[in-house]
């Protein structure tokens, strides 16, 4: 009866360390895991950095190039000099779909993404 009861207890200590063993083990994963996502953070944030500021540049270059200044001195130059100015009755106006009123970008979008 006693070698009963010591088995018994065995195997009850030896279950406790193999689920004690599972949950470490999962909770280290887990640990490498979030460790792995901190790393990456900072290449992510000058991933994003570098991103803002081409679309900075980017934008500057459209700027300029919109510009009425340089709009003029891209007429004045002889690959554009074909070019002239349009005559009201030579420019056509389509009709487009009228704004909602009151609607707002955000009250368009959920209305077109439902």
């Amino acid at each position: 009866m006693r070698s009963l009861d010591y088995s018994s207890i065995f195997i009850r200590l030896f279950a406790c360390v193999f689920m004690m063993g599972i949950s470490l083990y999962a909770y280290i994963y887990k640990q490498n895991e979030l460790t792995e996502l901190r790393l990456a953070i900072p290449a992510l944030a000058k991933e994003l950095r570098n991103i803002q500021e081409e679309n900075h540049r980017l934008k500057y270059e459209i700027d300029y190039f919109e510009s009425p200044i340089h709009l003029m001195e891209l007429m004045r130059m002889p690959e554009f000099g074909h070019l002239k100015f349009a005559y009201n009755q030579d420019v056509i106006v389509l009709p487009g779909h009228k704004p909602l009123s009151g609607k707002d970008l955000i009250d368009l979008q959920e209305i077109i993404e439902p």
